[in-house]
């Protein structure tokens, strides 16, 4: 394999606790973002119905762009042309860019040893993607992070099925990191394996030796029950190094996030804050509430109490609801801005539950309120 242009990327681990949870740092060209951490979604360059200054202002330091939506529309080149996708979006924190492999997969592409061939959702048009082509687009996009071209597979799916796909998830990944230039860059390699062990087990032991700056768990959050989401992650931390981080692919449920801290994952991304307010959906320490129930019609309270975001420092729920129900945007812009404030608060407590070790407190408090259903 072709050397790997060094990347000035380092986690340094500031306190553990039982199970393997960690408190963390990671410092980047670009400066430092403490973990564990969440990184809302901005699939194409901006989180819906949210500013990059209000996500700023909430105390995000790192958010996520995709690669397949870029490079479709406008484009890796018209990106680039502004600096970066710093540039272009005006978010100045951190980035990660997704390289694609769900997308691609959710819109049933097709896979050989070549790449992934694939129809843009936008005007049809066929494209392929190689893991070359992937690295070389998001150094193009200039995010912080870029990941590498995998091959996810909806569960439950038959072990044949599975394998195929880790053999060409471990080809693509050795010629991805084979392939990365530049040293200002992080690239992560992503362990798959769907819901068999036993290949958890042997993808994060090869991914491993490829010496990427992190790694991520994919593949999960497709259809599998949480306690077998919890067993591939457990069958993929043994066998990641532990001074390097660790990301949970798409996994956004706040009991499943906070177990799997437990278990030593440090990163998280997730659209469903964002997605599930646009439809009325608050996330909050007492569980999900339906915010357009009847029950809030007269309620002058905020949609949580405590909170600090905007949405709860000057609207009540009454007036949430209204907007829910009328079909006001702004209905959905209040309730992303809060929905993110409960994500950053939740891996806040966690971060400080982890130094106290009083994470698992934590666990059965959380889980007390959202395995209880919603309101």
């Amino acid at each position: 394999m072709a050397a790997v242009a060094a990347s000035k990327f380092q986690f340094e681990i500031l306190a553990t606790s039982t199970g393997g949870a960690r408190r963390g740092r990671v410092h980047t060209p670009r400066g430092t973002y403490e973990t564990p951490v969440f990184m809302p979604v901005g699939t194409r360059g901006t989180i819906k119905a949210a500013l990059v200054g209000q996500i700023a202002e909430i105390g995000f330091e790192v958010i996520l762009g995709n690669t397949y939506h870029l490079m479709l529309r406008p484009g890796a080149e018209v990106v680039a042309s502004f600096g970066s996708l710093h540039g272009f979006t005006g978010w100045k924190r951190h980035m990660l860019t997704d390289s694609g492999g769900f997308q691609v997969m959710s819109l049933g592409a097709e896979y050989s040893e070549q790449g992934a061939r694939f129809r843009s959702i936008y005007d049809g048009s066929v494209h392929t993607v190689t893991p070359e082509e992937a690295v070389a687009l998001q150094e193009l996009i200039g995010a912080d992070i870029q990941m590498v071209l995998d091959v996810c597979t909806m569960l439950p799916a038959p072990r044949d099925r599975v394998e195929r796909a880790l053999e060409l998830t471990h080809q693509w990944a050795k010629r991805a990191r084979s392939t990365k230039s530049r040293q200002d860059q992080a690239q992560f390699g992503i362990v798959q394996g769907g819901g068999e062990l036993d290949l958890r087990a042997e993808s994060a032991k090869f991914i491993a030796d490829l010496d990427f700056e992190g790694y991520a768990i994919g593949g999960l959050a497709v259809g599998e029950s949480r306690g077998e989401m919890l067993a591939a992650i457990e069958a993929s931390v043994e066998h990641l190094p532990e001074g390097k981080p660790r990301y949970l692919m798409g996994v956004g449920d706040p009991v499943g996030m906070l177990e799997a801290i437990a278990r030593g994952v440090d990163m998280f991304d997730c659209v469903a804050p964002s997605r599930i307010a646009r439809h009325g959906q608050a996330m909050t320490f007492g569980g999900k509430l339906h915010m357009k129930n009847l029950r809030y019609q007269r309620d002058e309270g905020p949609v949580e109490d405590g909170c600090p975001c905007a949405a709860c420092a000057g609207y009540s729920r009454g007036l949430v609801r209204h907007l829910l129900n009328v079909g006001e945007p702004t209905a959905g812009m209040l309730l992303t801005l809060h929905n993110l404030t409960f994500m950053y608060r939740l891996v806040q407590r966690a971060r400080t539950a982890i130094v106290d070790g009083t994470l698992g407190a934590v666990i059965a408090e959380v889980r007390s309120a959202w395995d209880a259903g919603p309101d």
